[in-house]
């Protein structure tokens, strides 16, 4: 901490009011050594905090992008500062050539670069096309700053994230988060991100500024997951060994979110006309920017197809049930979305309305229709039927191939007509895409009688796919947002949620198959086939009584 906090610090809490104004108002002076001082409060608070990865940010006009550039000039030797667009950076650079006191040492060349009087050196970038993250590959900085983080996608934020290092001897690094809530979908991931602070279903929730430890891996199908631990000492196996064969470990890593506010802000908390245009938002931007109420990230757009309710509570029963299946409840079907190259091939088992938790492989590993084919009969049981994305080559390839084998299949093309219709019978669908999703969001509804039958797996990636989907009423039938759409708002194909609607659209459920299902208990068969006997070896010979 600098010697000018130091001072104000000690002096602030003793003054009378007006001398404390006074004060506030020296916070934007400059001098050679001082370049930037933080505000009294939650900037102050961001500004001291140990986390190595912080969220700081809720309510507009809180200071965060002044957070992220103070420190790149008074803590950093190497910092790198990102936007959404390029175009988001101006306001931002602007910013740091006032605190540089100077226009010298900017280059606006793209990408822009500052070396500042006091001798550090800020980069700024901009994430706006799939895999611009990748041109800072190797290029490590001290401080990350990602402005506005909830505008990015999960994934690239992650991978700027893994070049967070340096060199220099007595170097902190980290990362810091500087955002509004997420609205609607997009950003959704920072939910999970922040658990403790954020979810309000974490069962250990955190006060805020508060330390928790979390080891980050990657499952199977190249996705980053993280674990909450105890401390930084906690020792989680990566699966490697040494040279010596002894286990290595993932490295804990502390993260923390705090909270910021428009009344933070000397600057503005008193701007009237400021506060005036936050409270004409509408909802839920109010909710979210003026407010800074991150579960206005839960909030429902008029035009959405699955409320993101309904997607919590299906999750929650599948938590209630510990992602156990129902006892004597067969595998009924398959939803398999096929993927070849960045993608993922998701498979999406159903026991009645039941979802064990989804089979994700990269697209990498199933180029050809026989890699999918094998990955359905490895992790198909009773006799289920798999529904099969066929809109790639290789998901045309697997059905032809299992179908081929005697393995009976739907296909599934979701530009193909539609002959379905809703529930009520009095609207008709405009493809197949869209009767999908509107019979999945059917089966959530949990007022029909005796409630919703879906469990989901607790998967805040498939949340956010199937609550990104909206309608429309067309003279041809509802119409649901078109996959390409998806993909360029969520940055990724949606294939966890289209596998899992998929799945739903055929198959045994119990309304059609519960009476076999117990009938199969009862006779010792079980979805079609029967149990097969057990040989325990010869039976040895009990003595006869007398």
């Amino acid at each position: 901490m600098s010697t000018a906090i130091e001072e104000l610090l000690e002096h602030y809490s003793q003054l009378p009011p007006a001398e404390r104004a006074e004060l506030d108002a020296i916070v934007d002076r400059r001098s050679q050594t001082d370049l930037w001082i933080p505000t009294v409060g939650p900037q102050l608070d961001a500004y001291l905090s140990e986390a190595d990865i912080l969220l700081y940010g809720g309510q507009a006009a809180g200071g965060k992008t002044d957070l992220g550039l103070g420190l790149a000039f008074m803590e950093h030797e190497r910092s790198l500062v990102i936007r959404r667009q390029y175009t988001d950076l101006r306001g931002i650079t602007d910013r740091a050539k006032k605190i540089n006191t100077t226009d010298k040492g900017y280059n606006g060349s793209s990408p822009p670069r500052l070396n500042t009087i006091n001798g550090k050196i800020i980069d700024f970038g901009a994430l706006s096309e799939e895999g611009s993250e990748e041109a800072w590959q190797g290029q490590p900085h001290d401080l990350i700053y990602i402005d506005e983080v909830v505008q990015n996608r999960e994934h690239q934020v992650r991978f700027l994230m893994g070049w967070n290092r340096t060199t220099t001897e007595g170097q902190r690094c980290r990362v810091v988060l500087g955002s509004n809530p997420p609205v609607g979908s997009q950003g959704i991931w920072i939910i999970s991100m922040f658990a403790p602070w954020l979810d309000p279903r974490y069962p250990n929730p955190a006060d805020y500024g508060e330390l928790r430890w979390c080891v980050t891996d990657v499952d199977e199908a190249g996705n980053s997951k993280d674990m909450w631990v105890d401390g930084p000492d906690a020792k989680i196996p990566n699966g490697k060994f040494d040279e010596d064969g002894n286990p290595e470990y993932l490295i804990p890593h502390s993260r923390t979110f705090i909270p910021s506010k428009i009344s933070d802000n000397p600057f503005l908390a008193k701007d009237m006309k400021y506060r005036a245009q936050l409270d004409a938002l509408p909802e839920p931007l109010r909710s979210a920017i003026r407010d800074g109420n991150f579960m206005a990230a839960r909030k429902d757009e008029a035009d959405q197809v699955i409320p993101m309710a309904w997607v919590h509570a299906a999750q929650n029963r599948w938590l209630e049930a510990e992602g156990i299946p129902p006892a004597g409840i067969p595998q009924c079907s398959i939803g398999v979305d096929c993927a070849r190259s960045k993608d993922k091939t998701v498979l999406a088992p159903r026991h009645d309305g039941f979802y064990p938790k989804l089979i994700a492989v990269p697209g990498t590993e199933t180029p050809h229709g026989r890699d999918v084919a094998a990955l359905v009969l490895k992790h198909r049981r009773n006799n289920a039927i798999p529904v099969i994305d066929v809109g790639e080559v290789n998901g045309a390839e697997a059905y032809a191939h299992l179908d081929e084998n005697g393995v009976q299949c739907v296909r599934h093309m979701g530009m193909d007509p539609s002959v379905g219709r809703t529930k009520s019978k009095h609207l008709k669908f405009f493809n197949k895409r869209a009767e999908v999703y509107w019979k999945f969001m059917e089966a959530l509804d949990p007022e029909q009688d005796g409630g919703s039958p879906i469990a989901l797996p607790d998967d805040p990636e498939l949340v956010a796919e199937l609550c990104i989907i909206k309608w429309e009423l067309t003279p041809q039938g509802i119409k649901v947002t078109p996959k390409k759409d998806v993909v360029k708002e969520l940055g990724h194909s949606p294939d966890k949620a289209d596998a899992v609607v998929m799945c739903w659209s055929a198959g045994a459920k119990s309304l059609t198959h519960l009476g076999q299902w117990r009938e199969d208990q009862r006779s010792g068969n079980f979805g079609g086939k029967r149990r097969p006997s057990v040989n325990m070896g010869p039976r040895r010979r009990q003595p006869r009584r007398h």
